[in-house]
């Protein structure tokens, strides 16, 4: 069978890298664009190529990848199956226009979703968009193959939710991957375009132009913040590949010449034993590259910092959240104000070269003096970079449930959205007020930054200055002091990078 594979984007989350950072000019086969890659659809493309199918891969990121390109490649290709993938109720509107053209453009051709959004909210999707005829709800390395084998028989494929006549279906649910090392490593070379290592911000915030790529050596979190919805996909569980599956991996990427690596796992300082053996084999390797990930401040692992320098570890993000204890536990964090500090600490101490702290504002029961007391602790962490985003709720999450029960959401009508929790909850500061600490919070870190600590600011300014123009820098440091619109309807997130 023939195999479109299309990642859909929102519109607002990559951008195109300038011409004058190297970026792409007119006429040239590859594009650079300051974005992460689509790991998902790069996984599944040489997993279905196993089974025997031919694939093709869109990113709607590239100029030739829009959707009227998509819709005319269906027409003049017909594949056998169009498989959309996106993540999250932002990208849902254009994902949903894109299914329309393709019906339009091909209508025989079958059309399944899936995604983190589309696994949440499966029947409320085929309900809403008549234009996609399945849903996959999962993990797909297992669940597409069997829907390409029996397409005539979509009741055998676990983990399916589809149409018949006017009923929604729901298969039974398909069990977790247990074995990551069965499937192949994804492929990162059929689409024409160069990923830009970079913030995922409003302002092309370049970090490196090394060859960059994202990898994901396992799954899952066992914890329950309530503003996140990991658990409710993966049950709970951590899963993760073994150690020489994952150098193997890394061996393929150093050869290719990649030279940066994010690790996108939902936590990878989890496991201490499996941190160590992936670090050393780095070093005895001599991988090239330098590599970055995320992980809680309460983490065993945060016992390797020394290892992972060693190993070229040049950047570790920590959802850190508050700096009041009152609020790490309304967010359920199960984390301390000491154990932040002191992970922080660490890191720096063993030579990570960039620290990143994601912070959240606007929670319930949450004043606005511990708002600031959340800036004055910001401050003095031993922070390279941080971000303080509103609390935002999204489907699937246990805020999201909560909110259900007391009536703010109405579960039925809201699927399809995310608010911004200020402007709904009425335990939480009204988003004026939220704004207006945020701003004066910012104000007092920057001061702190500039006075306190300015040989690390200028270390920092000057990384920027490497790939960015002045006045792009001063958008980015002036970006927290822009006055927003106050809507109660769901905006657009501020960026996308997650507490």
């Amino acid at each position: 069978m023939d195999v479109f594979l299309v990642y859909v984007r929102d519109e607002d989350y990559y951008q195109m890298l300038p011409e004058e950072l190297g970026g792409s000019k007119p006429g040239d086969e590859r594009v650079k664009v300051m974005a992460f890659p689509p790991l998902g659809i790069e996984t599944l493309a040489p997993v279905i190529r196993q089974h025997g199918h031919r694939v093709k891969m869109f990113d709607t990121c590239l100029p030739q990848m829009k959707a009227k390109h998509i819709a005319q490649a269906a027409k003049d290709e017909r594949p056998d199956v169009i498989a959309l993938s996106f993540l999250s109720t932002t990208t849902y509107p254009a994902t949903k226009r894109l299914a329309e053209q393709l019906k339009t453009a091909a209508p025989k051709i079958p059309i399944i979703l899936g995604g983190v959004f589309a696994t949440t909210n499966a029947e409320n999707i085929l309900n809403d968009c008549p234009y996609a005829d399945c849903v996959g709800v999962g993990e797909g390395e297992e669940l597409l193959p069997d829907y390409l084998k029996n397409m005539k028989n979509p009741e055998t494929v676990d983990g399916l939710v589809w149409r018949k006549g006017d009923t929604i279906v729901h298969n039974q649910p398909r069990p977790i991957i247990r074995d990551l090392d069965q499937f192949p490593y994804p492929d990162r070379e059929s689409l024409p375009i160069d990923y830009i290592e970079s913030l995922p911000l409003d302002v092309p915030a370049v970090l490196s132009l090394d060859k960059f790529c994202t990898v994901q050596t396992s799954r899952g979190c066992p914890y329950a913040c309530i503003y996140c919805d990991i658990p409710s996909l993966s049950n709970g569980k951590w899963r993760g590949r073994s150690v020489e599956h994952v150098l193997g991996e890394m061996r393929q990427l150093n050869d290719a010449g990649y030279r940066s690596i994010l690790l996108t796992d939902d936590h990878f300082l989890l496991k201490r034993k499996r941190i160590n053996e992936i670090c050393t084999g780095m070093i005895e390797r001599r991988f090239q590259f330098h590599w970055g990930c995320e992980g809680r401040v309460d983490s065993v692992g945060v016992d390797q910092l020394s290892i992972m320098n060693k190993a070229n570890c040049t950047f570790l993000a920590y959802g850190i959240e508050a700096g009041t204890q009152k609020v790490l536990d309304r967010l359920n964090k199960n984390q301390t104000l000491e154990q932040i500090e002191y992970a922080v600490s660490e890191a720096k101490k063993h030579g990570i070269k960039r620290t990143h702290g994601f912070f959240l504002v606007g929670a319930p029961n949450e004043s606005e003096d511990d708002i600031m007391e959340s800036f004055r602790f910001a401050a003095r962490l031993k922070l390279d970079t941080f971000g303080f985003n509103r609390l935002c709720v999204y489907r699937g999450t246990p805020l999201w449930k909560e909110y259900v029960d007391r009536g703010i959401i109405d579960d039925e009508r809201d699927w399809s959205k995310w608010f911004k929790c200020s402007d709904i909850d009425p335990t939480i500061l009204p988003s004026e007020v939220v704004n207006r600490a945020r701003m004066k919070g910012y104000g007092l870190l920057f001061f702190r930054r500039i006075f306190f600590r300015p040989i690390q600011t200028f270390k920092l300014l000057r990384t920027f200055g490497q790939y960015m123009k002045a006045s792009d820098i001063f958008k980015l440091i002036a970006s927290p002091f822009r006055r927003r619109a106050l809507t109660r309807a769901p905006e657009l997130p501020e960026n996308m990078l997650r507490g």
